[in-house]
């Protein structure tokens, strides 16, 4: 042991991947191990009241660990995995304790509800859309562990069979402006690639692969350019078309699990009107509307609004509505008996948040892909007479630090 390290036991895992241990009275956060080892760390960065550190030997293993399936995987290599070092079947329950952790310090909430983590079907190769950076030597990259760095991919283990060959295949070279790659494959098997440049300007070329090709704008306007200008995913016995630039879930079997954990806590009986808001192309309001009187819609981007128009035609009972949440809610005439909220990673604009407790429906369901920020709406809310029922984590992103929950908020 060295004046720069010390022995550390790793105490439980906090949001955004890291293991949290205690030395010398002051929280030590650490990448890459596991609650329960015990390791030589080394400080990396300092910050006073508490520091970050390296694990620079493995003193006692978690019987979790397993060997990481990916060589990008580690410290200074790809930032899109963060718990391939740990057995899958333990996954679920580290990140479950992350959201009691973050429903309880930053929510304030007494030993909340927190249901087991509902586990992915597939704990690899489930993405079906991945979104790739291009460094100067045009190779396709994911950003590095210091959000910063632009590692290029060899392999990539958590993206779908046919994307990894897509993306061995498609050759873009001579696009010199060429900034950003998304790669998506439908239900169907339909491939996607949508192209950004960084001079906003949309590229000539020819491609002879089975793959359609979109260029996204920086306002993000799609332009078609070869093919089909969107994908088509089949979630319980529906499908919904995304045009390029448009918003779906990556793991299409937790997509269908997410409709049936919203509608088991909105528990409809039929007669009831219903907000869905952050709509995108309208996956929860299609069964909603299989089951309440009225489905009110809203979303912001206007090419997920001409997808939720096709993709629910043949229903009649939904009023679906193009602008911002907190600029149509409070023009919106209610009553409304519940709501269902899928908002983005930042979480609810206040002005939002103002407008839809003003609405007052029974029944709040909101789906959150940051715990964080989830927890702070879901104080908001309590201070507006609601009370937090339950809580139920989905791993939408094996491998990953991040979660996907469904909350359940009541004014009963």
């Amino acid at each position: 042991m060295t004046d720069d390290t010390f022995e550390l036991t790793l105490d439980e895992m906090v949001h955004g991947g890291q293991t949290l241990g205690r030395h010398a009275g002051r929280a030590i956060f650490v990448p890459y191990a596991i609650p329960g080892e015990r390791i030589l760390a080394r400080l990396t960065d300092d910050r006073g009241r508490y520091a970050f550190a390296a694990g620079a030997t493995l003193l006692e293993p978690s019987p979790h660990r397993v060997e990481p399936r990916c060589p990008h995987f580690g410290p200074g290599g790809c930032g899109g995995c963060h718990f391939q070092h740990i057995d899958y079947a333990a996954q679920p329950g580290y990140k479950r304790d992350v959201v009691i952790d973050q429903l309880t310090r930053i929510g304030g909430f007494s030993d909340p509800v927190v249901h087991p983590t509902l586990p992915s079907p597939d704990a690899w190769a489930y993405r079906h859309h991945a979104t790739f950076h291009v460094d100067a030597e045009g190779s396709l990259c994911f950003v590095g562990t210091d959000n910063q760095t632009l590692i290029p991919i060899e392999e990539c283990h958590i993206i779908r069979p046919e994307l990894l060959d897509l993306f061995y295949e498609l050759n873009l070279d001579g696009i010199p402006e060429l900034d950003r790659v998304r790669l998506q494959s439908g239900s169907d098997g339909d491939l996607m690639a949508i192209l950004s440049t960084r001079d906003d300007e949309a590229p000539e070329l020819e491609v002879t692969l089975p793959v359609s090709i979109n260029f996204l704008l920086s306002d993000n306007e799609p332009v078609n350019l070869i093919g089909a200008s969107h994908v088509t995913y089949a979630v319980r016995g529906r499908r919904f078309r995304v045009t390029a630039g448009g918003f779906f879930q990556v793991n299409l079997p937790q997509a269908a699990a997410l409709v049936d954990l919203v509608l088991a806590r909105l528990d409809l009986r039929g007669g009831e009107s219903v907000l869905d808001l952050y709509a995108g192309v309208g996956l929860f309001t299609a069964f909603i509307a299989e089951r309440a009187s009225l489905v009110t819609s809203v979303e912001s981007y206007p090419p997920a609004v001409t997808d939720a128009d096709e993709n629910l035609a043949d229903l009649d009972n939904i009023d679906l509505i193009e602008g911002s949440v907190e600029d149509v809610l409070p023009d919106l005439d209610g009553p409304f008996d519940a709501a269902v909220l899928d908002p983005p990673r930042t979480g609810l604009d206040v002005r939002a948040l103002d407008a839809l407790v003003a609405h007052a429906p029974g029944r709040i369901v909101y789906v959150s892909c940051e715990p964080s920020t989830l927890a702070r709406d879901a104080k908001r809310l309590v201070k507006h007479g609601y009370r937090l029922v339950n809580v139920q984590p989905v791993d939408m992103f094996p491998q990953t630090y991040h979660i996907e929950c469904v909350a359940l908020m009541s004014r009963d």
